[in-house]
């Protein structure tokens, strides 16, 4: 038997956390475009979001709001989902 992981073994490892719950600060927003980005709080990573994927039926984000999120494939890629932003 190989000790070689499958392509798909190494493509779930690869989103292993994805779809968990995640912490980040809002680093931009734009309230024309309804469109922003979170940087993630343990990778430093940066997700797009769209307003509409903010809960409480909020549409706009001042920029550094603290927010939870999970991460999912979207129409153009990786994006953050149900966006919530965090009581201070």
């Amino acid at each position: 038997m190989s000790d070689q992981t499958s392509p798909r073994a190494r493509a779930d490892h690869d989103l292993a956390g994805v779809f968990t719950r995640r912490s980040g600060v809002v680093s931009a927003f734009d309230d024309l475009v309804g469109a922003g980005q979170i940087t993630d709080a343990e990778t430093g990573e940066s997700w797009y979001f769209h307003c509409t994927s903010v809960q409480n039926q909020v549409r706009s984000v001042a920029v550094g709001t603290s927010v939870t999120y999970r991460a999912e494939p979207g129409p153009t890629g990786m994006e953050a989902v149900s966006v919530t932003p965090v009581a201070p």
